[in-house]
């Protein structure tokens, strides 16, 4: 399958696809994101509980992630070609035997997490590094016990070096975003491998820019109304069932995110490396649930 070249429109078709797929199969991808805020929800509740199973259940969550987005994403071609969403959608990865491939784009993400570490001791330097730790921990201290900050304290902050690591965070997030943007779904719908997946995705973005650059401009906008409204959700929730309640918020956030992303993720990679027909779905005539 070679790179296609789409005009620039396709980055806000990517997201209307999305959501077209949400609206399909509402049932479907709410029991899909219920399953996901559910396990997340665990996660956090055994690690509150086990402080000392911190490190093992994120690890454990870290390395499943792919699969949950893979079998999402599978669900999403599943309702596009007609079909409904299921959860046992979300072990498609196992099923196919694709789940080892599928762990190993973890590694793109630890390779950017070391970079950006890397960079922070290089723009910042280990000296301020310390010197902010300590800082922060002195404030948290004084805000647990109540005592007022000095505004003197911040005066040691090197700002100039931060804002310039924040940049180059910046770059290279999104360098990191081109290689692995189809990765996902092209390994799970393909017999591609990661450093091949990899170089297809950064193909595929570096020839169009242009549905890049909207995607990720429209899709900030849209995340940040989808995140208002739920700040909102949680509040309320917080004020009905207190820090329980946000924290089930949060979750029901993660989980529809994530259910949206396998969506639009879906979409792009279909028109830019996929075998199907660039076009978005039509709406739906009928919002009755499938699951």
């Amino acid at each position: 399958m070679d790179v296609r070249k789409v005009p620039a429109t396709a980055g806000a078709e990517w997201l209307l696809g999305g959501f077209i797929l949400l609206r399909r199969s509402p049932g479907g991808f709410g029991v899909l994101a219920l399953s996901y805020a559910a396990l997340w929800l665990t996660v956090v509740g055994l690690t509150q509980a086990v402080p000392s199973l911190l490190a093992p259940l994120q690890l454990t969550f870290f390395l499943i992630g792919p699969l949950l987005l893979a079998g999402m994403i599978f669900a999403a071609r599943e309702v596009d070609e007609g079909r409904s969403a299921a959860p046992a959608h979300l072990l498609a990865a196992l099923r196919t035997g694709k789940a080892a491939r599928l762990v190993s784009t973890v590694l793109p993400q630890v390779a950017l997490m070391a970079l950006c570490a890397i960079l922070l001791y290089v723009v910042v330097g280990a000296e301020h590094i310390e010197n902010l730790l300590k800082l922060f921990a002195k404030l948290q201290a004084q805000a647990e016990s109540k005592i007022p900050m000095d505004p003197s304290e911040f005066a040691s902050i090197p700002v100039g070096r931060l804002f310039l690591w924040m940049l180059l965070v910046i770059g290279v997030g999104l360098a990191g975003f081109l290689f692995t943007f189809t990765l996902v779904p092209d390994m799970m719908f393909t017999d591609t491998r990661l450093v091949q997946g990899m170089a297809r995705s950064f193909r595929a973005c570096s020839a169009n820019l242009g549905a890049i650059a909207l995607f990720l401009v429209l899709g900030f906008v849209v995340m940040m109304a989808i995140g208002l409204g739920f700040a909102l959700v949680s509040q309320i929730a917080m004020l009905i069932a207190g820090p329980a309640g946000m924290l089930v918020a949060n979750a029901a956030f993660n989980g529809l995110m994530t259910v949206f992303a396998s969506g639009v993720m879906y979409f792009a990679w279909k028109q830019l490396l996929g075998d199907g027909t660039p076009a978005a779905p039509s709406a739906p005539t009928s919002t009755g649930i499938e699951v």
